[in-house]
């Protein structure tokens, strides 16, 4: 992960930038995979009491596909969560096959960084820029 200062420094950025525009800091959020991971963590779980629900309820009343309905509706709750689960950190942390290799522009990737790790990076770099009093702009001074 990245050292104390640089992770402050990240969230000094990202804090001045949320106050600076708030519609790219929620637009921000919204493509964190975390914030998606987590609503699916939370409809699966929904699907999972619903299924359990069904279940005992058919249990209680001897309705057969009541809890038949409720068994399918756990096992699609719980597989959807571990695809969910599968999917987000393969997002998080790429797979070693992939990193380095090229795009189709015929650029490098940094081994193992996502492009959200990459335009941050990007990002820290303007921001420690514009702090020394270059602007953020190659060649271009304050007066």
């Amino acid at each position: 992960m990245l050292p104390e200062d640089e992770r402050r420094q990240l969230q000094e950025i990202e804090q001045a930038l949320y106050r600076d525009d708030p519609k790219f800091g929620r637009l921000m959020r919204a493509s964190d995979p975390r914030v998606h991971y987590v609503r699916k963590l939370i409809r699966a779980l929904l699907g999972v009491v619903i299924g359990v629900g069904l279940l005992s309820a058919g249990a209680v009343t001897y309705r057969v596909y009541l809890e038949a309905a409720g068994v399918v509706i756990v096992l699609l709750s719980l597989v959807w969560a571990v695809v969910s689960w599968r999917r987000y950190v393969a997002r998080v942390r790429p797979a070693r096959s992939r990193a380095g290799t090229k795009t189709a522009t015929g650029t490098k990737h940094r081994s193992g960084q996502t492009w959200q790790a990459r335009m941050m990076e990007r990002t820290a770099e303007r921001w420690r820029r514009r702090q020394q009093g270059n602007g953020g702009m190659p060649g271009r001074t304050r007066s």
